[in-house]
């Protein structure tokens, strides 16, 4: 490598160019036996890089025509080099000599350049010569652990100054250290530093006080100022006058004493801690001083390095790629997303822990009851709290106002009309979606009027009337055609008055009523109604809005069948490119075939059923192709349903198949972030039409969007719409979490993965129980890894659980899963008849202990608990009462044991552990060696109760964050329904 001038180089930093030319055939040529050509330059130190030029091999044939350009800081780990419009491949030569420059769109920085050649002559072969064009590199960030520190000398021994400007950004994990100390021989001094993760501000200027070691109190600014994320600090004194600036938060203050003047000794140190043993902390920018001094012949110098210094580490937060508003930590080397409380889960918290719908929850085997559901998935709605009424054949999803109860009005006209604004606990943008998801959706509006009517009998104009859910007016009181200015009895022709469009219009001095069911889905859920018919003489109105009510979840069911292996459905590019989920049901008697496939230039990803036993997930976005298979022990090629799920971020990538173990992939360290695509997502094949699939694919998910299927393949040749099989539809044939299996003549419902038997999985197998009972049908356990030991901090470790109890005992032994280890899951009553769910996964640290609901559920009443942990988040629902709060209780292993020794005597029914049913297990399999049983068992019909009677249970679901670390100390959050442990 050699220095050579070039009169192109950019003007944005110092001109340095460095051009490569091996000696001996005037440039650079591989061997043609070479299958992965490329020229490696090595910059001796990272440099700030804004252009490359190249030219072809002198005096030959030999040049190349494009290229790509690949960095890196240590010649391991390559980073891709992109224009801004994405465009990878830079422009290369057309002849031997001629040279060729690209300016970088984007300064890089790195030490090590790689060009890689696509295409070159197609007479002769590839030959290079290169020269990069750029500037050192000069890192204003200093790196402290606590020991080192710098300092800053000015060339007088001391300075007295009147004014002061100092700035300065800094991050850090430590909640104590000195960031900035000067002082003089006289007692003056400043001091930054922080304290408990504020900023404290220490300024002396009376040499009449004590030295530092007695100094006054602190000016505090600023809080939690210890997060790892940069806070800016500005300094400004004149005089005895301060403005202490952090993150753009002011503070003014007068400094005590008698003096006017700052007077420092020669230095002024910069530090990293506040002595050995500090974490690391970084800062920038670390003083610019502007200072006014009493003698114009005092400059400040340099800075001065202490200890050993190295650059900061990479701001790894900075964009945060943690979604859902989740917090972002680092370490040196990577980050890490703490989903608490967001409602998500995974390495990036991307998946949404709840349902999308109610139908969602009836198919899992839950009970009418308050739940949250996500309508759009890992999308950025969020959830929200819904009633699911699952007593009726159809599943009511039911959002409810602040205008339920009737509000009676008086005095109003159209002039000056009364307005009931109705406020739901759901945003727009939610109610939208769950609207536009649903089959049907109606909102009930009651009219109660005396003298009251709702149109002008001259003119027809509306003297009431309400607005939609983007707030236009509307004035039909029933149906769903919009625009009929009618009333329901008009429509169903059974008005008190035929010459009357409404009730209500024949205005008489008698109570009358208009009730109308608004079914228009564009229209609804209402937001306002408006009353204007109510100041004459004896008028007055009732009015009353009921909630939203839906049914129906349009893309569990929404399904395609392909049946030409050359044919495809295609939608839109994917936007997948930091993080990405797929989801659906296929079924097929095909051996292989690609679901899905979306390519880029040369990024790609596919999801497809490459053997008969084996699904498969691949993308390549610039690393190189990686690939999940999951292989089931059982042929998937069998026309019975299976659900596939697919994961692409930042972090990991994931495949679900069916209840068979995740598979996961970490991504490389420092590797590409971004997916790019370019093409048409295509559905059941590929553009080469070529590995096509053959049979359905329903319920496909994206991000949280539903594809519909059936839509696009009315117009696709090779696909229909829908599934054929009585499996196929959305009648709910099974029950909780029963699946489905078609028949050559009919259909049978597999109860084996549910809690439930009977031919459609709904009869709860149940049994009266006078002392312990003890079941070991499988290894629950058998998946869990050495981390996942504990409360664990692992964000795929999950548990379900779900039961219905009915007893007077207390304390009380519900239900344990232990493994020999002493590491254990137990729900249990305590002495006070309290819910107590215990968590001791880690053998050498205290159980962590959630108690969900304070009342006494001993009571000899059913209740149905349903337990749902995913990685540090634990959420509980306690039917039949609204759970207020959580308490906590510390060490008491005794309460276990003591409720273990008094077994359980009541009724027990629809116990559920992950895919286990052991209480079916018990009953169904008794004198199996995988069963043991103690006691006197009765089977019972409580399990019938259960069902019947869950028409009058309501259960509310509240988060708990769990933390693993030894616990000292407890905030309890009772308004979110969140406890949160941490260390002292």
């Amino acid at each position: 490598m050699t220095a050579c001038p070039s009169e192109e180089a950019p003007k944005t930093c110092l001109e340095v160019s460095l051009c490569v030319s091996p000696p001996g055939a005037g440039g650079w040529s591989p061997m043609v036996t070479d299958q992965n050509p490329w020229l490696q330059v090595d910059l001796g130190e990272q440099m700030e890089v804004t252009a490359v030029a190249t030219q072809g091999r002198h005096d030959s044939w030999d040049w190349v025509s494009s290229y790509l350009l690949l960095l890196s800081d240590t010649g391991r780990i390559w980073k891709q080099y992109r224009q801004e419009d994405g465009v990878e491949r830079l422009a290369g030569n057309v002849n031997a000599e001629a040279v060729v420059q690209n300016k970088l769109s984007h300064t890089v920085r790195a030490r090590f350049l790689r060009f890689v050649p696509l295409d070159w002559n197609p007479s002769g072969w590839i030959g290079l010569r290169v020269e990069a064009f750029g500037c050192s590199y000069k890192s204003y960030v200093a790196d402290f652990d606590g020991r080192s520190s710098l300092l800053y000398r000015f060339y007088q021994k001391s300075i007295s100054t009147v004014k002061d400007v100092i700035s300065l950004r800094f991050k850090s994990h430590q909640a104590e250290g000195v960031l900035l100390h000067g002082e003089g021989q006289r007692g003056d001094y400043i001091t930054l530093e922080l304290h408990r993760g504020r900023l404290d501000l220490y300024l002396n200027l009376d040499d009449s006080r004590p030295r530092f070691g007695s100094r006054r109190a602190a000016v505090s600014a600023g809080s939690l100022l210890d997060d790892q994320h940069w806070h800016s600090v500005h300094i400004e004194r004149f005089n005895k006058q301060v403005n202490l600036t952090v993150d753009s938060h002011t503070q003014h203050f007068h400094t005590a004493g008698e003096g006017h003047s700052l007077e420092v000794d020669y230095e002024v140190r910069g530090r990293g801690g506040g002595g050995g043993g500090k974490r690391p902390s970084c800062r920038k920018d670390t003083l610019t001083a502007a200072n006014t001094a009493k003698r114009s012949n005092q400059q400040p110098t340099s800075w001065r390095c202490f200890s050993e210094l190295r650059c900061c580490f990479f701001p790894r937060c900075l964009p945060n790629l943690c979604e859902h508003g989740a917090r972002c930590s680092q370490t040196w080397s990577s980050f890490s997303c703490d989903c608490s409380g967001t409602g998500y889960s995974g390495a990036t918290c991307h998946t949404s822990i709840y349902e999308s719908s109610c139908e969602a929850y009836k198919l899992s085997g839950s009970s009418s009851g308050f739940y949250f559901i996500d309508p759009d998935g890992s999308g950025p709605l969020g959830p929200t709290q819904v009633y699911c009424n699952m007593t009726e054949k159809k599943v009511w999803t039911v959002l409810s106002h602040n205008g339920t109860a009737p509000i009676q009005v008086q005095g109003s006209s159209p002039k000056r009309p009364h307005t009931l604004r109705l406020s739901y606990n759901a945003s727009a943008e939610q109610m939208r979606s769950i609207v536009s998801g649903s089959e049907h959706c109606q909102q009930e509006v009651v009219y109660n009027c005396k003298k009251s009517r709702l149109f002008n009998a001259k003119d027809g104009s509306p003297l009431s009337w309400w607005l939609d859910r983007e707030g236009e007016r509307r004035s039909y009181w029933g149906g769903f055609l919009p625009g009929v200015q009618q009333c329901s009895c008009s429509l169903e022709e059974n008005c008190l008055d035929l010459n009357y469009f409404c009730n209500c219009d024949a205005d008489t001095d008698a109570w009358a009523n208009d009730t109308g069911l608004l079914s228009y889905k564009e229209h609804l859920p209402l937001s306002q109604i408006v009353i204007g018919d109510t100041n004459r003489t004896g008028s007055r109105a009732v009015v009353h809005a009921g909630p939203l009510r839906c049914y129906g979840d349009k893309s569990i069911w929404n399904a395609a069948s392909f049946y030409q292996e050359s044919s495809y459905l295609y939608f839109p590019t994917l936007q997948a490119e930091v993080a990405s989920d797929i989801s659906f049901y296929f079924k097929t008697s095909t051996p292989s075939g690609v679901f899905l496939e979306n390519q880029g230039l040369k990024d790609f990803i596919r999801v497809e059923l490459s053997s008969p036993s084996v699904v498969t997930f691949s993308f390549d976005v610039g690393d190189g192709p990686a690939l999940l298979s999951v292989k089931s022990p059982l042929p998937l090629n069998d026309r019975q349903w299976h659900y596939v799920r697919a994961e692409r971020n930042v972090k990991e990538s994931s495949l679900q198949v069916d209840q068979l173990p995740l598979r996961i992939l970490a991504a490389p360290a420092d590797g590409r972030l971004r997916l790019r695509l370019s093409s048409q997502l295509f559905v059941g094949g590929t553009a080469s039409q070529q590995r096509g699939f053959l049979g359905c694919i329903r319920s496909l998910t994206v991000n949280g969007m539903s594809f519909d299927l059936e839509e696009r393949a009315k117009m696709t040749p090779g696909v229909s719409a829908g599934c054929p099989g009585y499996c196929s539809g959305s009648s709910n044939l099974c029950h909780n979490r029963g699946k489905c299996i078609e028949k050559s003549n009919g259909y049978i419902c597999d109860c084996s993965q549910s809690a439930y038997g009977g031919t459609t999985c709904n009869q709860g197998e149940a049994l009266r129980a006078q002392q312990k009972l003890h079941t070991e049908p499988f290894s629950v356990m058998q998946n869990r890894s050495s981390k996942a030991s504990g409360v664990s901090p692992d964000s795929r470790a999950r548990e379900d659980v779900a039961f219905s109890f009915v007893t007077s005992q207390r304390p009380a032994m519900l239900l344990t899963v232990s493994t020999s280890g002493q590491r254990y899951i137990a729900v249990i009553l305590a002495r006070n008849g309290t819910l107590q769910i215990w968590y001791r996964l880690q053998t050498d640290r205290s159980p962590d202990v959630f108690n969900p609901t304070p009342g006494n559920l001993a009571d000899g009443r059913l209740h149905r608990i349903r337990i749902h942990r995913v990685g540090k988040n634990l959420y509980v629902q306690v039917s039949h009462r609204h759970t207020e709060g959580f308490g906590i209780f510390l060490n008491l292993d005794e309460e276990v044991r003591r409720a273990a020794s008094k077994g359980f005597i009541g009724c027990l029914s629809s116990v559920q552990f992950n895919h286990v049913a052991p209480l079916k297990a018990a009953l169904t399999n008794r004198g199996s060696s995988l069963v043991t049983i103690r006691g006197d068992l009765v089977e019972s019909n409580c399990g019938a109760l259960a069902e019947s009677t869950s028409h009058t249970l309501q259960g509310k679901v509240l988060p708990v964050r769990v933390v693993t670390d030894h616990i000292h100390k407890v905030k309890i959050s009772p308004k979110q329904g969140r406890v949160h442990l941490s260390d002292m």
